[in-house]
């Protein structure tokens, strides 16, 4: 009677905390959309920002391309390092303080407030490199902050396979590079995908990491991956912070949502499709 007592305790606890965290949820979305709604349209999606404060009137064209420029090049250089540390963790690696030492560092990397890592980014490419202030040098601090979240997963992706999988291929003769990039890695293509959309979404939403690194006030569309940029949460921070208009201030802030949400969904849809 106790055991199912407890039981039902239990199961009432994860209803209540599903219902409480779909609902906070879904109110925050439909609170920023009811208010944000109403100041987008075509205008304000491909237009410049324009007014006196600068922001006040037309819209968020740049910031839109600016932060998907980021989220591109950000997951290019995290995945590139994330994926070569999984792979070197689960198929070469065979000292065990070794591999120890390299969780702690990536545990370590993803405790790291992103304020200090844009100081960082800051400190390393620009002050000690000089290299201006840039998409180049925004990227490369979110690929820093994203690396360890990436990582994590597709190590997490490549554990999951089945080691009889691989014991054959060893088995046949097969070197240990053909059957990581020949087998391993077009199996779980998807699940790596998803993984790095789900980082580039983080990625899209970051705003202290290319305050100092890269984003601009007002910039063009960049020609070069060594010009400013503009992004939404750089952009929506600005036009909050300086008072400038609260109502673009909701609108920037539903498009970025927007942006997410398709992220998120791209991602589940290979998750999906990857397990059927």
């Amino acid at each position: 009677m106790k055991e199912k007592i407890k039981d039902n305790i239990f199961k009432l606890w994860i209803i209540m905390s599903t219902i409480i965290v779909v609902g906070v949820t879904i109110f925050i979305l439909g609170y920023i959309f009811k208010k944000g709604m109403g100041s987008i349209d075509l205008e304000f999606i491909f237009n410049n920002p324009k007014g006196i404060p600068l922001g006040a009137e037309g819209g968020v064209f740049p910031a839109i391309v600016g932060s998907l420029l980021l989220m591109l090049l950000s997951c290019f250089f995290a995945s590139f390092l994330a994926i070569a540390t999984a792979i070197y963790t689960i198929f070469y690696c065979r000292n065990k303080y070794i591999g120890d030492i390299i969780h702690l560092i990536i545990q370590c990397m993803a405790g790291i407030p992103s304020i200090i890592l844009g100081m960082f980014g800051y400190t390393l490419l620009i002050l000690y490199f000089k290299i201006d202030r840039s998409l180049l040098t925004a990227s490369i601090t979110l690929g820093i902050m994203i690396f360890p979240y990436i990582e994590v997963r597709i190590e997490k992706i490549m554990n999951e396979i089945n080691s009889n999988i691989i014991s054959t291929s060893y088995a046949l003769g097969v070197s240990k590079f053909y059957t990581i990039f020949k087998l391993i890695l077009p199996i779980c293509r998807e699940d790596i995908i998803s993984a790095i959309l789900l980082g580039g979404g983080f990625a899209m939403g970051a705003t202290a990491p290319i305050i100092l690194t890269g984003a601009v006030i007002f910039a063009p569309i960049p020609k070069s991956i060594l010009s400013p940029v503009m992004a939404l949460p750089f952009h929506l921070y600005i036009l909050t912070g300086e008072g400038i208009s609260l109502e673009k201030a909701y609108g920037t802030a539903a498009i970025l949502i927007i942006l997410l949400l398709i992220i998120n969904v791209l991602s589940l849809i290979l998750n999906r499709k990857e397990h059927r």
